[in-house]
């Protein structure tokens, strides 16, 4: 029973943390209209999420591998229950929503990095990869549900009370952690030395990942966000609908992930192999978007590119994680999860720009995917023979 549950306890924690913005995207006006707040405020209800998230993220990192990673992911969740209960007693004072929300930002942080270093921790080999490839399933998932989740809670309840998911889901994974994930009692010393060495001997392999993985979520959010309002703007489809649209792309993106996890299994090789095809196939249907853009030809193009960033977010997840011993994985591992979040972050706000010029936008982006490429290849000339199969596994 216990090894059945916690799967789903830890694959909760990416899908608490998408939640956090993607949820609120269609409440945002009844939010603004509320709060007495002007269009420009939608941005810093979101970025008063993203912003104390990406700051916080590698120190939770640090914590973890000191205290351990159970007592920061329960300390995490304390506070965001904290700030949803700031959001839902707001009283219509905005300082004290926008604390709120800062609150669920900074407990954010301990959520999706250190479920990837918990499955580094608890599994090895091809459970490791596996759970890997289920953690983006879940975090596809939650791509999928928020928007769905938050268009439905604004036709049933007040907005404000939409954030009671939040403790809701929290307070399952608390449960859920005390009864599958047993506490560590001895509290480890930090080492300054060893993070500065991994970095000087697995640097070449762990730095391109790093930004390969943030160039990947950068895409995904920033095109999510032109899809949104192309779909909204040019023909006028809002709301449950709207939301519908993107299970397409990203369930491509979920189906592709959950396959490339269930086969990477404890083979270095294949997953070198997963990652170039996944480039590949990221890369070809944006720069077919140049010449083809209407709304057909986007989702279908966008269908197979997100198909094949799911091949790589798990390839990634496994490299890092396995790459490092158990004493440094959750600084490590939390470093690329502030990438990935700062990916997130931006992504909208680049393509709120560029979207002025979709033709422009679309050759931005495709040159965003060939420098994945470059860095692929990098990757492929500095570290052969450096990353060995049983690096990935044994730690």
């Amino acid at each position: 029973m216990r090894e059945k549950l916690l799967p789903l306890v830890i694959g909760l924690l990416p899908i608490l943390m998408v939640l956090g913005n993607s949820m609120l995207i269609p409440i945002l006006p009844n939010i603004e209209a509320d709060l007495h707040l002007g269009d420009r405020w939608s941005g810093f209800i979101l970025s008063s999420f993203t912003i104390p998230a990406a700051v916080v993220i590698p120190f939770a990192g640090v914590l973890s591998d000191r205290y351990g990673r159970k007592r920061l992911i329960s300390i995490s969740l304390w506070i965001m229950i904290l700030g949803s209960i700031l959001c839902i007693f707001n009283g219509g004072v905005i300082s004290l929503f926008m604390i709120g929300r800062g609150l669920q930002g900074v407990g954010a942080a301990g959520t999706m990095p250190l479920a990837m270093a918990l499955i580094g921790d608890l599994y090895q080999g091809e459970e490791r990869s596996r759970m890997l490839g289920s953690l983006e399933v879940f975090n596809g998932i939650g791509k999928v549900a928020a928007p769905l989740i938050g268009a439905t809670l604004a036709q049933l309840v007040l907005w404000d009370q939409s954030f009671w998911v939040f403790p809701v889901i929290s307070l399952v994974i608390l449960v859920g952690l005390r009864h599958t994930v047993d506490s560590e009692k001895s509290v480890r010393k930090l080492d300054v030395k060893a993070f500065s060495a991994v970095f000087l001997s697995k640097g070449r392999l762990l730095i391109p990942l790093y930004v390969i993985g943030g160039i990947g979520l950068f895409l995904l959010f920033g095109i999510l966000f032109y899809l949104s309002y192309h779909i909204e703007n040019t023909f006028h489809i809002d709301g449950f609908f709207k939301g519908f649209s993107f299970i397409f792309p990203l369930g491509a993106m979920t189906i592709s992930s959950y396959w490339c996890g269930k086969r990477l299994k404890t083979d270095e090789g294949l997953g070198w192999t997963y990652l170039k095809c996944g480039l590949i196939t990221m890369s070809i249907p944006l720069g077919l978007l140049i010449f083809f853009s209407s709304l057909g030809s986007l989702m279908f193009f966008l269908t197979i590119s997100f198909g094949g960033l799911g091949l790589m977010l798990p390839v990634i997840n496994t490299f890092i994680t396995g790459s490092v011993s158990e004493q440094e994985r959750g600084m490590i591992v939390s470093l690329y999860g502030a990438v990935r979040f700062s990916g997130v972050a931006l992504g909208p706000v680049a393509f709120g720009v560029w979207r002025q010029d979709p033709t422009q936008m679309y050759i931005i982006a495709f040159g965003f995917t060939l420098l994945n490429i470059l860095l692929f290849a990098f990757l492929s000339i500095r570290t052969k023979g450096e990353v060995r199969t049983e690096s990935l596994i044994e730690h």
